[in-house]
């Protein structure tokens, strides 16, 4: 059965005309015909079985059915502190931690950032990455979407309100089980393709971070967000 997200209020027993983009999916693309059934979600938990009882030409409306209350996030709060890369390394980066449960991706610039947005690039891109979270939700299930928060630079985020457990991948010379602690509400920070500098990652520890280190290999930035929420989806 498609799952699709709209931008609607949903209640079991009532009628809803279906959005553009739903509509055109649905119906332009896949060719959906009248009794076909498909689930819809709105971010605002659950999703709804609906069926589709009129097509016009420009339009299309559909039954709501049945309410499912399941949201399947992970028993984990992570807000995944990223620092932009260009291109569909970011997208990839993006759609992955989406897949793997984070809950808020803020978006970071660093000392060695290789992207800026600037003025009005900024919601362009920034509604690019947002339907890239929508539709990661659709093909994974997830019935909350996560939010993603417009670019900060590092040092404002490291001073702003973060989760009790902060984690930045970096060298752990220690070799410590540093999720033994771990609380369910975490801040995972990492940085982009030339690595945090050693002054960066200093900053970070001054705030309460700690090095997480994952591995003898350096992965690259798209990659490290994965791994990383691949153990934590393992361990809590």
């Amino acid at each position: 059965m498609p799952r699709f997200f709209i931008e609607a209020d949903l209640a079991v027993d009532h009628t809803l005309e279906l959005t553009e983009p739903v509509f055109h999916h649905w119906i332009k693309v896949l060719r959906a015909q009248v009794g076909e059934k498909a689930t819809l979600f709105n971010g605002q938990g659950g999703e709804y079985e609906v069926e589709l009882v009129d097509i016009a030409k420009k339009s299309a409306m559909v039954q709501v059915n049945h309410f499912n209350s399941t949201n399947r996030t992970p028993k984990f709060k992570a807000l995944l502190g990223q620092v932009m890369s260009k291109g569909e390394r970011m997208d990839y980066a993006i759609q992955k931690a989406v897949e793997l449960g984070v809950s808020h991706i803020q978006l970071l610039t660093s000392e060695r950032c290789e992207m800026r947005l600037k003025y009005e690039r900024d919601q362009k891109k920034l509604n690019h990455w947002r339907g890239i979270v929508i539709a990661a939700c659709e093909q994974c299930g997830l019935n909350l979407v996560p939010e993603i928060l417009a670019p900060l630079s590092l040092q404002d985020w490291l001073a702003s309100e973060l989760p009790a457990t902060k984690l930045v991948l970096a060298p752990n010379k220690d070799e410590v089980d540093v999720l033994a602690q771990a609380t369910p509400d975490l801040a995972l920070l990492i940085g982009p393709e030339g690595g945090l500098s050693e002054a960066e990652i200093q900053a970070a520890n001054e705030k309460g971070f700690i090095n997480w280190c994952i591995g003898e290999r350096i992965l690259r930035t798209e990659t490290a967000p994965v791994v990383a929420l691949s153990i934590l989806n393992y361990r809590l």
